[in-house]
C-alpha cells in the first residue's frame, strides 16, 4: 500500500497535525478557518497574465504531461494544508518561541528583512506575502528540504494536497495550473489541463538558523504565529530539525523517488543550482569545509563560496574561470574583496535540496562532493 503523508502521520502517532490530515482546518475559536480554497472564486477571473514569469524556461525531466500523471494524493486535498494568505509580523525580541537553533528562512530583499520560521511552514507549507511593493510567495516543503521564493503577481498560490518526486505542488488562484516547487515550472493540473510551460520568478531565501539569521540582520521581523489557524507550532510532525530527528535524520521515505541513486544519502542535504541549460549540485557540508569549490554546469565553469556567517552557499557562472580565494569571511578576485554573495560574477539561483529529490528532478546534474 502505498504511503501517504496522513498514513505517515498516523503510523507516527502524530494525529494533532491537523494541517496535513484533516479536510477542514479549525479556526482558534472551533469554527471553520477562512481558508484559500473560500478565496478561489473571486480569484479565478484573474488573466493568465497574473502569473509573473521568467525569460527563460527551466528544464523539466520529461514531457509535463507525464509528470503530471505521476503526481500522487499526499492526503490532505486541495488547500487542506492551508496556506497563509494574510501574515502577521513580530520584531525579534517578541519572536519567544524560536530557540537559537531553531531553522528559519531569511530574506533581505526589496528594503524587507523577514525570518520565515520553519516550525510555522512546516504546517503551511506556503505564505503569500509582500516585500515592500513586491507580491511573493515563500514556500517550502518538508519532505524534501526546500524552500523557495517566487514572484506571485496578483494572485496567491496554494497547496494542490498532490506530490510529485515527493515534491509540493503548488497551484496559482488564476490559472489553476500546476507549479512543482523544485522544478517553478507550470505542467498540467487537475483544474487545468493546458497551461503551457513556463517559469516563476525566483528569489533567494536562506535557510539558517534564528541566532545566525538575528545576528547578521538584528532588525528583522519574523513571521507569527498568530496566523488565524489552530496550529500546535511547538512541535514538527514529521520529526525535528533541532536535534535533529524523525524523518530528516533517517532514509525513510513517504512515496518513492523519481529516481534511485546510492552515491548519496537520500537525505544529504546539497546546495542545488539550474538554468536553462543544465543543472549542478555541491555538497553542503563539503562547500562549508572547503568554503570555495569549482565544477561545470553543463560545460561551463562555475565557482560555489561558502557565507559562513549564515551557514549558506551561492553559485556562480565563471566562464573566464577567474581565480577566487578566500581569507574566511571575504571572497577575493583579483585586487578586489567581495561579501560571499555579492561576486562580480553572473549568480545562479541555489537553494538547500535533499539529493534523493534533487536528483530525480535533475538525473544528468552535475555533482561535486
Amino acid at each position: 500500500m502505498r504511503s501517504t503523508r496522513r498514513r505517515f502521520v498516523a503510523v507516527a502517532g502524530l494525529s494533532a497535525f491537523a494541517g496535513c490530515t484533516s479536510v477542514l482546518d479549525r479556526g482558534s475559536e472551533g469554527e471553520p478557518a477562512t481558508t484559500a480554497e473560500s478565496s478561489t472564486t473571486e480569484s479565478a477571473s484573474v488573466n493568465d497574465e497574473a502569473v509573473p514569469t521568467a525569460e527563460a524556461t527551466l528544464p523539466l525531466p520529461m514531457e509535463p504531461g507525464e509528470l503530471e500523471s505521476l503526481a500522487v494524493s499526499g492526503g490532505p486535498p486541495k488547500d487542506g494544508i492551508p496556506s497563509i494568505d494574510e501574515p502577521s509580523f513580530v520584531g525579534p525580541d517578541n519572536a519567544d518561541f524560536l530557540d537559537s537553533g531553531d531553522p528559519v528562512f531569511g530574506v533581505a530583499l526589496n528594503g524587507a528583512i523577514k525570518a520565515y520560521p520553519q516550525k510555522i511552514l512546516v504546517r503551511h507549507e506556503i505564505v503569500n506575502d509582500r516585500l515592500s511593493d513586491r507580491s511573493v510567495a515563500v514556500t517550502y516543503c518538508p519532505l524534501t528540504g526546500t524552500v523557495q521564493g517566487f514572484e506571485r503577481g496578483e494572485t496567491t498560490f496554494g497547496v494542490s494536497g498532490r506530490l510529485i518526486n515527493n515534491n509540493l505542488v503548488m497551484y496559482d488562484r488564476a490559472t489553476k495550473a500546476w507549479w512543482p516547487q523544485i522544478l517553478a515550472t507550470s505542467i498540467p493540473g487537475s483544474w487545468n489541463s493546458d497551461p503551457g510551460t513556463s517559469s516563476l520568478r525566483e528569489f533567494r531565501l536562506v535557510w539558517t538558523t534564528w541566532e545566525r539569521w538575528r545576528e547578521l540582520y538584528p532588525d528583522t521581523q519574523v513571521l507569527s504565529t498568530e496566523t488565524g489557524f489552530a496550529k500546535n507550532y511547538g512541535s514538527d510532525p514529521y520529526g525535528s530539525y533541532n536535534p535533529r530527528g524523525g524523518y530528516y535524520a533517517n532514509e525513510n521515505m513517504l512515496f518513492e523517488p523519481l529516481e534511485e541513486d546510492d552515491r548519496f544519502g537520500r537525505k544529504r542535504v546539497f546546495m542545488g543550482a539550474r538554468t536553462a541549460d543544465g543543472a549542478v549540485a555541491f555538497d553542503k557540508s563539503t562547500l562549508l569545509e572547503e568554503r570555495i569549490m569549482t565544477g561545470e554546469l553543463s560545460g561551463t565553469p562555475v565557482v560555489a563560496v561558502a557565507d559562513r556567517r549564515l551557514n549558506t552557499g551561492y553559485v556562480y557562472l565563471n566562464p573566464d574561470e577567474r581565480t577566487a580565494t578566500t581569507d574566511g569571511s571575504t571572497v577575493q578576485m583579483g585586487d578586489s574583496s567581495y561579501e560571499p554573495n555579492a561576486l562580480p560574477l553572473a549568480g545562479v539561483h541555489t537553494f538547500d535540496a535533499m539529493w534523493f529529490a534533487w536528483h530525480g528532478y535533475y538525473p544528468d546534474t552535475d555533482v561535486y562532493a
